[in-house]
């Protein structure tokens, strides 16, 4: 029988609590370079071509429902209640499976499968059409894993670690718990499973032993890569296997032209994309769905996240950038920390210890220094002096500053926002705005300078009669 991509569906088995996480979050949602676990795994399945899945979803089933819901909504979700195992699971969700020819059933905890090698199983699993394919691997340290038993008359059979007998624990060969079955023989043989183990569970395996007893053909294709089966089971599992994703991802960028100065020091997460001659320095750390234009360069120690920035442009370190739009040909930083909705329009500027938020700055405009510029609007070519702040915030509600182009700001300007200021208009150094400044104005709001002559020599005076009272 033929495995189209319209006959197969995949199930993803993502119920399980985790407790080796010691965590509230399920496992299949622990942070890794910043996406859920289980993000890893639907996006090789769909790199595979694969298209028709469903997610099963158990413990705080709720928390994997929603995040599958708002980042792949084409899946679908199917709910197992109580979890009583790997073959329980695949019993409640039968309603869905029933209508592909085949299934594919994987686990949503082992993130570095390849989607070659899914490819390669279903491949396989055509070529010598039989009722179950399975992966396997050859791992050095087998302890802990269900063994694959090759029997004399050349059926297999798999032995979990807690029930095999010591010969069967000196095999290398282990189940990687990724199965394709022939939805039919599936069917034929998942109401025949039983908890008749030390567990006290349902286990898919046993699906296996049985259509292999029933005169079906089990196919084992082993998998080189023992790292790419790998589970992630504990948080130590987790942080090693963000170490080995990173340096897939980082590998795969490099050689399409990414610069990374050392690749040891530095961490990107897998939405990210590069064009091909983007400079990145040490330690800078690159998540969700940033996007670095050609010609571009990211100083040491930056953390980007969900940023686009466009060709040209220089990022000094050490900043941070979240949720921010960059144009072409733009300076940010050294230590600024722009967040929240802002636009860099290009050839803008925002330098040392600068934060910009929901805020969008004009072309060639410059906010160069030691400068709060929030809920506010800049125009072309405006210079933001040093100490400039917008006050947006009036205690209970957010205001906007409106600033035209080719304006210029003088130091410590306070906007009392809402405030407006025209185009080629001016402040003051030191002023406080708290109304309009028309176009071409200078806005100035500060106190008259009093000087109080021979002050130096009365605050003397005042001094010695102080000390008087105080020795009377």
């Amino acid at each position: 029988m033929s495995v189209t991509s319209d006959s197969l569906g995949v199930l993803i088995m993502a119920a399980g609590k985790g407790t080796r996480m010691h965590s509230d979050k399920p496992k299949v949602l622990q942070s890794l370079l910043e996406e859920p676990v289980v993000y890893y795994i639907l996006d090789s399945v769909r790199r595979a071509g694969l298209s028709n899945v469903a997610v099963l979803v158990g413990h705080r089933g709720e928390m994997v429902e929603a995040y599958v819901r708002q980042e792949w909504p084409d899946a679908e979700v199917v709910w197992q209640h109580e979890q009583l195992g790997t073959g329980h699971a695949v019993k409640v969700a039968e309603a869905w499976w029933k209508q592909f020819d085949h299934v594919l059933v994987l686990n949503g905890d082992v993130p570095l499968v390849e989607p070659q090698t899914l490819a390669d199983l279903v491949k396989k699993h055509e070529r010598y059409r039989p009722q179950c394919s399975l992966l396997s691997f050859n791992a050095d340290d087998p302890a802990g894993y269900g063994r694959i038993v090759r029997l004399a008359d050349g059926g297999v059979r798999i032995v979990e670690h807690k029930e095999a007998e010591e010969e069967e624990l000196s095999i290398h060969e282990i189940n990687a718990g990724i199965y394709l079955f022939e939805t039919k023989a599936l069917s034929s043989v998942v109401d025949q499973l039983s908890p008749n183990n030390e567990q006290n569970e349902y286990y898919i395996t046993d699906a296996v032993h049985l259509i292999d007893e029933t005169e079906g053909d089990v196919n084992v294709v082993v998998c080189e890569d023992e790292a790419e089966l790998q589970g992630v089971n504990t948080p130590y599992d987790l942080a090693a296997t963000a170490r080995a994703l990173n340096k897939r991802i980082i590998r795969a960028h490099m050689l399409n032209g990414l610069k990374c100065m050392d690749p040891g020091s530095t961490w990107i997460g897998p939405r990210a994309e590069f064009a091909p001659d983007v400079v990145v320095e040490p330690g800078v750390q690159i998540w969700g769905r940033s996007q670095i234009g050609n010609g571009s360069r990211i100083g040491a120690y930056t953390t980007l996240r969900n940023v686009a920035i466009g060709e040209n442009t220089t990022v000094f370190g050490p900043s941070v950038l979240v949720d921010a739009e960059i144009g072409n040909g733009a300076e940010i930083g050294p230590f600024a920390f722009l967040r929240s909705g802002v636009l860099m329009k290009d050839g803008s500027r925002a330098g040392r210890f600068v934060e910009i938020k929901n805020s969008a700055i004009g072309v060639g405009a410059k906010v160069p220094h030691l400068s709060y510029i929030g809920d506010a609007t800049i125009g072309d070519g405006t210079n933001i002096g040093a100490g400039t702040v917008t006050c947006n915030y009036d205690g209970s509600e957010k205001h906007r500053t409106t600033i035209g182009a080719n304006c210029f700001v003088g130091s410590d300007t306070m906007f009392v926002a809402p405030v407006s200021m025209g185009d080629n208009a001016s402040t003051a150094a030191g002023s406080v705005i708290t109304k309009d400044v028309p176009d071409g104005a200078l806005g100035i709001a500060r106190a008259r300078q009093t000087n109080i002559d021979d002050w130096q020599n009365r605050k003397g005076i005042t001094a010695k009669k102080t000390q008087k009272d105080k020795e009377s």
